[in-house]
């Protein structure tokens, strides 16, 4: 059997996007200055993301980083709830955009639908970014923002003992990162919801060099956005860069991982679920078939985008208990 070429096993609405994406001629963001890689990254976020959703309730909030910084986050309520059905459970999610770019306001649109389809609260947290801000910064502002939520969680209407964490690319490394020191703090948590998270130290597997370049996500951006990240080459050996690196990922919460077929990081995000199940934390593993990195913010052109949706909250729903036939 002839063996396909890599670009051969795009879906076809998937190779219309890296298609046009190519005759953009965009500059990539390793050719910008980190603000000029967060405006353009911003401009063009909503593009194929589904029309916004009106939710019940948006408040934006600020919790306290060790540091007395103060971090942005906004919650999200999919609607109007009586009392008897307070508190929400909750899904703590971390934006992607290898540390350096994305923004509350990037992942608006996929928050938004979370919180519709999974019917709880999303409280999306925000975190400093390099190269203003090095490692590990990023990992201390996402795991104050959790300890910092549940704090005042029920001044929210948000219920502690339902808490879930989340995100997508380096959100996702930053939702591993999460549940692993929820574990060793005794905060216990019903799921980490990783969508294609980064977990390697290093760009050596064979997906990255099968899917470096004309696949939406290309090495030199990742090579770009780890060097605005790390202080020291050393730096990607830490567990909370790598969460492969854990000493151990025993009693974590369980997890869903999502991940792309034709994405740099597929196998790592592999190893990892393999590194959790070999701990003997329960692991949903869904692989898109046939698209890139990125494509769950794609939901208006990547039918896979909304299977995506739709399984993640299944999982979320499965999660906090939530019946999954109907609301």
């Amino acid at each position: 059997m002839k063996r396909l070429e890599p670009e051969q096993l795009l879906t076809p609405a998937m190779r219309s996007v890296v298609s046009a994406i190519a005759r953009a001629e965009r500059s990539p963001f390793y050719s910008m200055t980190p603000r000029q890689a967060r405006a353009t990254y911003e401009l063009g976020a909503g593009v194929l993301e589904l029309p916004v959703r009106n939710s019940a309730l948006i408040k934006d909030f600020t919790i306290p980083a060790r540091d007395g910084h103060a971090l942005p986050a906004r919650l999200y309520l999919p609607r109007d709830a009586r009392p008897s059905e307070m508190p929400w459970p909750t899904l703590v999610y971390f934006h992607g955009g290898g540390f350096t770019i994305g923004s509350i306001a990037t992942h608006d649109v996929l928050c938004r639908e979370l919180s519709h389809a999974a019917d709880c609260a999303v409280v999306s947290a925000d975190y400093r970014l390099a190269p203003e801000c090095k490692f590990p910064t990023a990992a201390h502002d996402a795991w104050d923002a959790l300890q910092g939520l549940v704090a005042i969680a029920t001044t929210l209407g948000l219920d502690r003992h339902r808490l879930a964490v989340g995100g997508d690319s380096a959100g996702g490394t930053l939702a591993a990162v999460c549940a692993i020191l929820a574990r060793d703090a005794g905060l216990p948590l019903v799921l980490q919801m990783l969508i294609y998270p980064g977990c390697a130290a290093h760009q050596d597997t064979r997906s990255h060099h099968t899917f470096g370049h004309g696949f939406v996500l290309d090495e030199p951006s990742i090579t770009w956005f780890f060097n605005q990240y790390i202080r020291t080459p050393a730096d990607r050996n830490d567990w909370r860069f790598a969460p492969l690196n854990a000493a151990d990922v025993d009693g974590v919460a369980p997890a869903w991982l999502g991940l792309a077929e034709c994405d740099p990081l597929v196998d790592e995000g592999l190893q990892y679920a393999d590194k959790l199940r070999a701990a003997g934390v329960a692991v949903d593993l869904e692989i898109y078939r046939g698209v890139t990195h990125e494509f769950i913010k794609m939901g208006r052109a990547i039918p896979e985008a909304l299977k995506a949706h739709a399984d993640a909250a299944q999982a979320l729903r499965h999660a906090f208990g939530i019946d999954i036939k109907g609301k």
